[in-house]
């Protein structure tokens, strides 16, 4: 599958909700959750891991990307696939994100250095 980059930079196409979904996956979906509540600290349910990828409007979408990331409904109200393409870039709210994600950040500092030359 090709790259998928997030709004805020993760390459969707690596993230284990989206595989589990591509490729229906249950013992997979009951891997990351257990996994991501863990990491985040929130009861996560098999269920609950199901994504298309952040930039897809239709289909489902992990609940906290879906109703709670910041990161996206700020690139949707603003028009951009990524962070990459914004005027802002790069904004507190980002920053704070990519302090913990450097791979992220490095995708967008690639997108942006592309769309320069």
């Amino acid at each position: 599958m090709p790259e998928m980059t997030a709004c805020c930079g993760i390459d969707c196409s690596a993230c284990t909700a989206q595989i589990a979904t591509r490729t229906n996956d249950d013992a997979l979906r009951r891997k990351t959750a257990l996994e991501w509540s863990k990491q985040f600290g929130h009861d996560m349910k098999p269920e609950d891991i199901n994504c298309t990828g952040c930039t897809t409007a239709a289909g489902p979408h992990v609940g906290y990307c879906e109703s709670m990331c910041e990161i996206r409904k700020c690139a949707g109200a603003r028009k951009v696939s990524t962070c990459a393409d914004c005027g802002d870039y790069s904004c507190q709210t980002l920053g704070d994100f990519v302090k913990n994600v450097p791979d992220a950040k490095a995708r967008l500092e690639a997108i942006r250095a592309k769309r320069k030359s």
